[in-house]
């Protein structure tokens, strides 16, 4: 039996299955350099690739290692962004969270909001126990929404990333159950 794709919603999104049709508004999001700065690979450049970008998440879902969810506006059906969760490791109940959002999109509130509606999931259904995420240090935009979040940082992973023709320095945060439901 396929398990069914939880589908969220917040007061102004609708975090949803990311499907093939959204593959060109992921490119749109996945070429542009400055949004893709601090994403941990380098921009696409064709859309052949956002199509595998799309593929590699509806993947995860299906066989089991993670949830992506693609952040659709209720406003105008727009996809901006997704979030969700990878490396889950069922029998440690952990993961990993990721996240990115379009450019023009972002200072609205919008992956706060998503973020939420996720962790409930994964501290709910999905019984997690630790969710963690890393950034990098210069990325003050997802530090400032995972502390609003409850995430604490623990540490820096030296060297932990290749992108942009170097190696880069991650920083380690997480929340766990407990934190999350105080």
């Amino acid at each position: 039996m396929t398990p069914i794709f939880p589908t969220l919603h917040t007061e102004h999104l609708i975090l949803r299955e990311i499907v093939a049709s959204d593959a060109n508004a992921l490119f749109q999001i996945h070429s542009d350099a400055e949004t893709m700065r601090w994403f941990g690979v380098d921009p696409i450049t064709d859309i052949a690739q956002a199509n595998q970008i799309t593929a590699m998440f509806a993947g995860w879902f299906a066989g089991g290692t993670g949830v992506r969810w693609g952040i659709e506006r209720r406003s105008d059906g727009r996809l901006i962004g997704s979030c969700g969760f990878f490396r889950w490791n069922k029998s440690w109940r952990n993961c990993l969270l990721g996240f990115e959002l379009a450019r023009d999109a972002t200072g609205q509130g919008h992956m706060t909001a998503a973020l939420r509606a996720v962790l409930a999931h994964g501290f709910g259904p999905m019984g997690l126990h630790r969710i963690q995420a890393e950034s990098h240090a210069d990325n003050h935009a997802s530090i400032a929404v995972l502390t609003r979040l409850g995430f604490r940082f623990e540490g820096v992973h030296r060297e932990q990333a290749f992108w942009g023709g170097q190696f880069h320095d991650l920083n380690c945060y997480a929340v766990l159950g407990p934190e999350w439901r105080q």
